[in-house]
């Protein structure tokens, strides 16, 4: 804690406006003669997240004296956009008014240097204590008290009005991961509404609802059940765990949870602070705020990201890590992780996303080992060779049939993918609204587009075999009817074949040769431009494609590619 003298609180200015308060705006000034707390928070910050919850009984106890204001600072660009504050709003069901701060003005006022940092201000406007991180729920209650004893009648009862935005209906809420059963039908971690929802494998119907939908931690029956912000899960093989089907990441409760699929019975597998009362790391002990984004059966044992401590770890120790918030590889209990979210078993492999670090690592024979990414301020949206690859805060991975990995790119609202073959990265979709998980159901992707509220699907692309040697590849195209094809601003076809030896092979023909030796996969790209032949405003289209070029012993040396003129 930093205690201040008497210095004047700034006041809160943010380009985003406000929040939970109906459209209307809050100053200090119009707050005097009350307790104010800011809560300085990002969404992205599971730290942030622990605060918000530590704050629930302290805003109870002094609701006649004290207001809390979140100020929101974001990191992300993605938590700049104003339609993700709101989301993120609602998603950590935030109570209290807050200020949408994008440009960071008032975390600049206030010289506020780490996510979370809390800043009380006395009835009189002034600072009086600054508290980096978290953990201070009792040191305010005192401090507050010490207020409360001191200022006494002066003190204004009854704070301003709250007005959340309403919320919608929907079958889903704030969904998190998903798994698929071996009825075929589809799990979902509906973390808005503190539940397991069972949806027909169409994506959309729902079956039953594992969890009464309030908060809680309670075990029982599915009626009775009851969940706290549940992120991850995953169907374990037969007889893993006695008696348990399904485990579930029970973020908010610190726990992993199991169920029984023909009876919907909830148990505690793991309480993990309980579990884990004694560990400590190189740095210290371990705190008890594990926050588990995502839990797996890997290499015979339970795996679980704690994403709220930067560490993996299983129900008998740790598995990587030092609780120091960081990107470092080498011997997995030296090493650095970031809020480890999604995890994909790949037989001895453990790939997971660091998502504070936008990374995609692994954790193989006691080493961690980094695919994609750099450190907690590098992120953005690059495809192509790893060490020049971008994400953006990714929450979740899946394993694809071909042996590459999709990584669930959130903030950067895409599906990419990464191919340890050859080390680079692509993208499978864009414009998705916070992706968090998937599944492979058939020939398509299952994705979990969690602001959205919904599954989308997504086809998988199929590899298309050549050989070694000498090989032709030809992309076949036919312009739609009535139109021509249109280089009016430079070549109307271009196709690149990328991932060989020699370096990528480009230009605007669309039958080119090749020679292959010893790669192991090329991705042909190919577009074509039309116009309609006779009109003043004529009607255009660019059709686009991506194929994955599979290099097989004894593939065929011509291959030709057909590219629809509608895609």
């Amino acid at each position: 804690m930093r205690v201040t003298g008497r210095v004047r609180a700034p006041e809160l200015r943010g380009a985003g406006g406000w929040l939970n308060t109906g459209g209307r705006e809050l100053t200090l000034a119009g707050l005097r003669g009350r307790i104010v707390l800011l809560d300085f928070w990002t969404s992205a910050c599971a730290n942030c997240l622990h605060v918000i919850d530590e704050l629930r009984p302290l805003e109870a106890r002094y609701a006649d004296v004290l207001t809390t204001i979140g100020v929101h600072s974001p990191k992300f660009p993605h938590e700049a956009e104003h339609a993700a504050v709101e989301a993120a709003v609602r998603r950590y069901d935030v109570r209290h008014p807050v200020l949408d701060d994008p440009d960071l003005s008032t975390w600049r006022q206030y010289a506020v240097n780490a996510w979370p940092t809390l800043v009380l201000v006395d009835p009189d406007g002034y600072v009086i204590a600054t508290l980096p991180g978290e953990g201070h729920a009792a040191e305010l209650g005192r401090l507050i008290d010490a207020l409360v004893a001191e200022y006494g009648d002066r003190l204004r009862r009854g704070g301003p009005e709250l007005r959340p935005a309403p919320e919608p209906e929907s079958t889903l809420r704030f969904p998190g991961g998903i798994a698929v059963t071996p009825a075929g039908t589809l799990l979902v971690a509906d973390a808005g509404h503190h539940s397991v929802a069972e949806l027909a494998d169409d994506g959309v119907t729902l079956l039953r609802r594992i969890g009464s939908g309030e908060r809680g931690r309670a075990d029982g029956g599915p009626d009775a059940a009851s969940f706290a912000e549940p992120q991850g899960l995953t169907v374990l093989p037969p007889g893993a765990v006695p008696g348990v089907d399904v485990l579930v990441a029970d973020t908010a409760n610190h726990l992993v949870r199991g169920i029984r699929l023909d009876t919907g019975e909830v148990t505690t597998v793991v309480d993990l602070p309980r579990a884990l009362a004694g560990a400590r790391t190189i740095t210290g002990r371990v705190p008890p705020v594990f926050s588990p984004w995502d839990v797996a059966w890997w290499d015979g044992r339970i795996a679980v990201a704690a994403a709220g401590v930067h560490l993996l770890v299983s129900p008998t120790g740790l598995l990587a890590g030092t609780t120091v918030e960081g990107l470092r590889d080498g011997p997995a209990l030296d090493g650095w992780l970031a809020q480890p979210s999604g995890l994909a078993p790949d037989g001895d492999t453990l790939w997971f996303v660091d998502a504070e670090t936008s990374s995609l690592r692994t954790l193989h024979d006691g080493t961690l080992a980094t695919a994609v990414g750099e450190g907690l301020f590098d992120f953005g949206l690059v495809d192509g060779p790893a060490e020049q690859a971008r994400f953006q805060h990714p929450l979740g991975v899946t394993l694809l049939p071909d042996g590459t990995v999709a990584v669930l790119d959130t903030y950067n609202g895409a599906v990419r993918r990464y191919d340890p073959a050859t080390r680079t990265v692509d993208t499978l979709a864009r414009n998705l609204a916070e992706p968090t998980g998937a599944v492979v159901v058939g020939d398509q992707l299952v994705v979990v587009e969690s602001a959205a509220h919904r599954l989308t699907r997504l086809p998988l692309r199929r590899a298309v075999d050549v050989g070694p040697g000498e090989v032709t590849v030809t992309v076949a195209f036919t312009p739609p009817p009535g139109e021509t094809l249109d280089d009016r601003y430079g070549p109307a076809t271009s196709l690149t074949i990328t991932g060989l030896a020699g370096g990528a092979s480009q230009g605007p023909e669309l039958t080119r040769r090749i020679r292959i030796g010893s790669e192991q996969r090329l991705r042909a790209t190919a577009y074509a431009a039309s116009c309609a032949e006779v009109a003043e405003h004529p009607a255009c289209h660019l059709a686009r494609r991506d194929w994955d070029l599979r290099v097989v012993p004894g593939g065929p040396t011509r291959v030709e590619l057909v590219l629809d003129p509608h895609g």
